[in-house]
């Protein structure tokens, strides 16, 4: 089995489903543009995204080894799960909105580190959709390719995550002006939208 294929699948549907925008992306924009606490930031992001990939390897891993018809379940959902986030991407694409420049540097330079860590930690673990992203969906995709490609998976989704992360925050400076455009998130959430239909209507082929 050649994993160089599998970790690339992994590395297109994490980045789908980590581009997206939401309240962890936004505030790492925020907090890039202002050239705050962004190691600390990103870092906190990175590692719980990493963390909890592997939970959904391995956790749902021990679960099929005694449940089998579990990964059928799983991959139903996780391919209608995935296939609804495209399709409200596609809806975003259509009627694109952008943030404002007010919005993306208003008192990110007025917190403290723990604060913004703090921050960064709560809008990761207390979202409910971080674990469905993750945990259940990429764990259900990478436990699809079998023992042998699901770590190759879960690294290609682990990469996602750091690239994306480390881009956003330290590229944040020069990208701001770009994405207070609502033409800029038009193409990224065509880009998220395209990536999650075709992995949704994959796993749908491969029952």
């Amino acid at each position: 089995m050649n994993p160089l294929p599998i970790a690339l699948t992994g590395l297109a549907t994490g980045a789908g489903l980590i581009i997206a925008i939401g309240p962890q992306n936004v505030m790492v924009l925020r907090n890039g543009v202002a050239r705050t606490h962004v190691v600390p930031i990103v870092a906190v992001c990175a590692v719980s995204d990493l963390v909890l990939i592997v939970a959904g390897v391995v956790g749902l891993g021990a679960v099929v080894s005694g449940h089998p018809g579990i990964v059928t379940v799983a991959t139903v959902l996780g391919a209608g799960y995935v296939i609804v986030l495209g399709l409200m991407a596609a809806r975003r694409s259509l009627a694109p909105t952008a943030i404002a420049s007010g919005e993306v540097t208003s008192r990110a330079g007025s917190r403290s580190r723990w604060a913004a860590v703090g921050a960064a930690l709560a809008l990761t673990w207390l979202n409910p959709h971080v674990y469905l992203d993750t945990v259940l969906t990429l764990g259900a995709i990478a436990n699809s390719h079998g023992p042998e490609g699901k770590w190759a998976f879960a690294i290609g989704a682990g990469a996602a995550s750091i690239l994306w992360f480390c881009a956003l925050g330290f590229a944040a400076g020069k990208l701001a002006p770009l994405f207070t455009r609502p033409r800029a998130w038009q193409i990224l959430d065509a880009f998220v939208a395209v990536v999650m239909l075709a992995v949704g209507a994959t796993l749908l082929a491969s029952l």
